[in-house]
Formats: C-alpha cells, sequence, structure tokens
C-alpha cells in the first residue's frame, strides 16, 4: 500500500446513496483519494499536502473504479475490495491502513482488536488517530471500526454515514441514543440518506 509519487492525479465526482464522492486516481488507476463531497478545495490541500505540487485535474475515474462504486452501492458489498489504493503515510499508518483492508465486508472491529491485529495491542489511540486519517474512504475501510461496547464511534463522514454504510453491509453494531437525539436535533442533512434496503 505504499505508494510512489505519482505524476499527475485526477478528481473525479460520484454519486452515490449516502452523497456524492470525491475520488483521486493517479496516471496508473491507482485509487489515491476517496471523501465525501463536501469541500473540493479541503481535499485538494489535502492532495497537496500529501504529494506536494502534482498537478490535479478534473476528469473521468477509470471505468473499473466507477463500475466498483455502482456495484458496492447496488449491493455487491465486496465489489471494492479488488480495486487497487496506493497510500502515502507512516509505516504505522499504512500498518493499520492495510490491517482495515482486510476486515470483510459484514464485520466490525474495535480500535483495541485493530491494534492486537497489527501487533501492536497497547495501540488503540494511535490506531484511531490513523484510522482517522485514513485517505481512501469506505475502500480502506475506517467505517468498520467501532467502540468496544459495540456502539458507534466518530467518523469522518459522519455517523449517519457509518451506521448506512454498516446497515449496508449487514454488520451488527450497537446505536448509541445520545448521537441519533444529537443528529436529529440538529437535523443534519445526512439523514436523509437513502436507506440501503431501497438500493
Amino acid at each position: 500500500m505504499t505508494a510512489m509519487q505519482p505524476k499527475t492525479l485526477t478528481l473525479d465526482v460520484v454519486d452515490a446513496p449516502i452523497g456524492a464522492l470525491l475520488i483521486a486516481t493517479d496516471e496508473a488507476g491507482d485509487l489515491r483519494a476517496v471523501d465525501f463531497w463536501a469541500d473540493e478545495a479541503a481535499l485538494r490541500r489535502q492532495l497537496r499536502r500529501q504529494y506536494g505540487e502534482v498537478p490535479v485535474e478534473k476528469g473521468p475515474a477509470p471505468e473499473p473504479i466507477r463500475r466498483a462504486f455502482a456495484d458496492y452501492f447496488t449491493g455487491d458489498i465486496r465489489a471494492l475490495e479488488r480495486l487497487s489504493v496506493a497510500t502515502v503515510g507512516t509505516a504505522f499508518q499504512r500498518k493499520v491502513w492495510a490491517a482495515l483492508r482486510r476486515i470483510p465486508a459484514g464485520e466490525t472491529r474495535s480500535y483495541g482488536q485493530l491494534a492486537a491485529e497489527i501487533g501492536e495491542p497497547d495501540a488503540a489511540r494511535a490506531v484511531g488517530l490513523a484510522n482517522g486519517q485514513n485517505p481512501i474512504a469506505i475502500v480502506i475501510p475506517c467505517h468498520r471500526v467501532i467502540g468496544a461496547d459495540g456502539s458507534l464511534t466518530g467518523f469522518g463522514g459522519g455517523l449517519p454515514r457509518k451506521r448506512w454504510l454498516l446497515t449496508h453491509e449487514g454488520a451488527a453494531f450497537k446505536e448509541n441514543r445520545k448521537d441519533v437525539q444529537r443528529a436529529e436535533r440538529r437535523r443534519q442533512p445526512e439523514l436523509a440518506l437513502g436507506q440501503p434496503d431501497a438500493l
């Protein structure tokens, strides 16, 4: 999962039931970033921090990537597993991200379980930090990491999206009523996400 410096990056927008996704690929067709559509400028800043002054152009992602996302969102929950990714990060981050890719769709892990899986049983907090720095959402499935008690924990795309993704994949988790109530009070736009069983 370690990456060489790309010559160019292509940025595409892919529609999904959880909201549009920004997808960055390199000239080899590897995924470099997947983020939720919110702020293209922020993603461009992230890419600049990771890759320097590499040109970022708008254009379509390779067809196999677009097809894998379409297949995933229409029910083939393993479709993203075959995609090639290229990441930059510390050795520890890359170890965590590789472990995330080994969590099968429909299953979850706690931060402590993930730390033990990478041979660092006392590093649950560091695993959480690396999880939060994941540049390729959904494909490197950081949404599959939950609290030790089985409850949903933070997610860069918001808890409503995390809940949707885990429900779509058939994973078990415990609802945290305070988070649900807080989201309902704020009337977050994410709550209008399409239902997984309506796909």
